[in-house]
């Protein structure tokens, strides 16, 4: 079965009443986790950025504290899945301001990180994709955020 595109599924939503709708979200909240999470943002996360951000930050603060430290392969494999986590709660935001912070917070969890990650080079190249990464996206943001994140930016390197 082939899904249909974006703008079929919104025409046919606006001819849905509001019970429809209800149950259609309901429904959908049932089949994923990653739906269930967009729900919860949308619902309850979504007016207040700020906290949103905090608590992934905390999230993320946590995973570092329980990596294995006893092998590259053991790290290496763990910061990929912390560094997955935060890129599926950046699109949830959809804002590149909260992907950017969130960015270089992992930045500087990493850069912190010991045994020093520079001395392997697959979490080498993983940190300078997302030092570049998070380049690219500040050139897209507002001058006084810039400043703010340059000056952040500064302190990793």
């Amino acid at each position: 079965m082939k899904p249909a595109s974006a703008k079929e599924i919104r025409d046919e939503l606006k001819h849905q009443d509001r019970e429809a709708l209800l149950q259609i979200v309901l429904r959908l909240s049932r089949f994923k986790k990653e739906n269930k999470e967009l729900l919860t943002y949308l619902l309850f996360q979504a007016h207040d950025e700020e906290t949103f951000k905090e608590a992934i930050k905390a999230e993320m603060h946590k995973d570092f504290s329980e990596i294995n430290k006893s092998s590259y392969f053991f790290m290496k494999k763990s910061m990929r899945k912390i560094l997955r986590n935060v890129k599926k709660f950046s699109r949830y935001s959809g804002k590149k301001e909260t992907e950017t912070e969130l960015l270089l917070y992992f930045l500087q969890k990493m850069e912190n990180f010991k045994p020093s990650i520079h001395r392997n080079k697959i979490l080498q190249n993983l940190y300078d994709r997302q030092l570049a990464l998070v380049k690219k996206n500040m050139e897209k943001l507002h001058e006084d955020l810039q400043y703010d994140l340059n000056l952040e930016l500064e302190k990793l390197g």
